[in-house]
């Protein structure tokens, strides 16, 4: 069993995930009823939520506490990045649903979900987050309040001994160590997902929804595969696809079939230590992402939104079109970092036309009715984009520190 074990461990946990996939789809097909089969997806999920929130907050306090002078991080061009992409995202699923409009068919049952009811409101609740009680921010995985506690336990904590701050350092190694003991479990987890996927929801109910999933999967793919690529050219001046294929590849499948940005954050942690990143610029960019970081986000909103005018037989300007852009990708930073997060925030865009809560929230029961494709392909998007992002901007300057070395030599 041993020798089994340290072969399994040999074999690129890619390879694994992806026998996983295929066996999850096998074993759906095969024996459907075998309901137990669902359960590894649900302890992996459940795994990977429970050690993330911990696992920032230690990460985030060790790495500003440890912190000397002189060491820069990358985070005002990290937060650039994530904007840009954002932006861009919601900008080209606008074009695109003015390119091949959709209509709907609104008939939706939504009556126990409550949408913010506007831009200002999402603003405060991001706010409020941030003041939230730490250990209430820890149980309901709050990364924007674990994130700001972590900042500033991390900087009260500058002063103190190199004993403590060593003993964060350990405390820190050792959740990670136990976050690539759970990632060790992702190809059981995947199967266990897919399985559940499958049996569930299957491929016959998505049929009635085709037109608008092809143009909601296909703007995220053209951010992931033209957009993100380009932005990282203009950055790094090299041939972007290595980087961009190998987030997608190890951060993306994942997230794909987990659906959810907080429960990734391990996984992107662990790609990071893997591309030999600064962990004092990705132990904060990296949790920072998964709440802000949605340009998958972005192109939900707005398409959806843009359907729902459609159908309507709406006409819509290039001025109030660009709002929509903006505002797709303000929303979206609000979203939450959990499965369908983007959906409440189709009435606010759909606000901006005059569109009433009622016909607004059918367009988000429609959304949740596409969740099982639509949230995974935004997810992975998502999350794979906040280690492309922190690659890339740490890429760039030592791009722009060997220049500089060259110029004064």
């Amino acid at each position: 069993m041993k020798a089994f074990i340290l072969r399994w461990n040999r074999v690129s946990l890619v390879k694994r995930i992806v026998a996983g996939i295929i066996l999850g789809v096998i074993l759906a097909l095969s024996v459907p009823k075998a309901a137990g089969i669902a359960i590894f997806g649900s302890l992996f999920v459940s795994a990977l939520k429970a050690v993330a929130p911990i696992l920032v907050l230690l990460l985030v306090m060790s790495a500003i506490a440890s912190h000397k002078k002189g060491r820069q991080t990358n985070m005002k061009a990290i937060l650039g990045l994530y904007g840009l992409s954002t932006f861009m995202a919601g900008l080209i699923a606008v074009g695109a649903s003015f390119i091949f409009p959709v209509s709907l068919s609104l008939v939706a049952n939504t009556a126990d979900i409550t949408p913010p009811a506007g831009i200002v409101e999402v603003l405060k609740n991001l706010l409020l987050q941030v003041v939230d009680n730490p250990v209430n921010a820890l149980i309901n995985a709050n990364y924007v309040g674990i994130l700001a506690w972590g900042i500033l336990l991390g900087v009260a904590l500058k002063g103190a001994s190199d004993n403590t701050k060593s003993l964060l350092t350990h405390f820190s190694d050792a959740v990670s160590q136990i976050v690539k003991w759970v990632i060790q479990f992702a190809p059981f987890g995947i199967m266990g997902l897919v399985f559940d996927t499958v049996t569930t929801n299957g491929l016959a109910s998505l049929l009635d929804y085709g037109k608008l999933l092809l143009v909601l999967i296909g703007c995220m793919l053209f951010i992931a595969l033209v957009v993100n690529p380009l932005i990282v050219y203009l950055n790094i001046r090299q041939n972007p696809y290595p980087l961009v294929l190998s987030c997608l590849k190890e951060s993306g499948i994942t997230a794909f079939f987990t659906r959810s940005s907080a429960a990734n954050i391990p996984i992107n942690m662990r790609l990071c230590e893997k591309l030999k990143l600064n962990p004092d610029t990705y132990s904060v960019s990296i949790p920072l992402g998964a709440t802000i970081n949605m340009a998958g986000a972005a192109v939900t909103i707005s398409v959806l939104t843009l359907a729902a005018v459609h159908t309507l037989g709406i006409q819509v300007d290039f001025g109030t079109a660009l709002i929509l852009s903006v505002l797709s990708a303000v929303s979206a930073a609000g979203a939450s970092g959990v499965a369908g997060g983007s959906l409440l925030l189709i009435p606010l865009a759909c606000s901006l036309f005059g569109i009433s809560n009622d016909l607004a929230m059918q367009v988000v029961g429609v959304g949740f009715i596409i969740g099982v494709l639509q949230d995974s392909f935004e997810t992975a998007l998502n999350s794979s984009s906040d280690v492309l992002f922190t690659a890339t901007a740490e890429y760039a300057k030592k791009r722009k520190e060997g220049k500089q070395t060259i110029a004064s030599a």
